[in-house]
């Protein structure tokens, strides 16, 4: 058949690489939430530790902010809330046309 026209070439049964099976999650709870569905499949032992690592990285944005992000000014907010939790509200003051009663 080599040589003929129209008959040679093409796909062959059998031949190229063999499929892999798709990966089945053994995971028997369903999640509505993405961050806990990334957080069961990063601490399933049982696994692949491929994908254990990708969910890992996922969800690092979500745990640890980059060291980077959030500039001055919000480190400078940050530092003056710290400082004013320390001190109480002060009380209103009180309205003296109304002699100290409610209005």
């Amino acid at each position: 058949m080599a040589g003929k026209p129209g008959r040679s070439g093409g796909a062959r049964p059998g031949a190229g690489r063999p499929k892999k099976e798709p990966v089945v999650l053994p995971l028997s709870v369903t999640y509505d939430d993405p961050l806990a569905f990334l957080k069961a499949v990063m601490n399933d032992n049982g696994a692949e530790a491929k994908l254990r690592v990708d969910a890992a990285k996922a969800l690092m944005p979500f745990v640890h902010q980059k060291k980077g992000e959030g500039g001055k000014k919000d480190q400078k907010q940050q530092d003056a809330e710290k400082v004013a939790s320390r001190f109480s509200a002060a009380a209103p003051p009180r309205l003296a046309a109304a002699g100290g009663k409610k209005v």
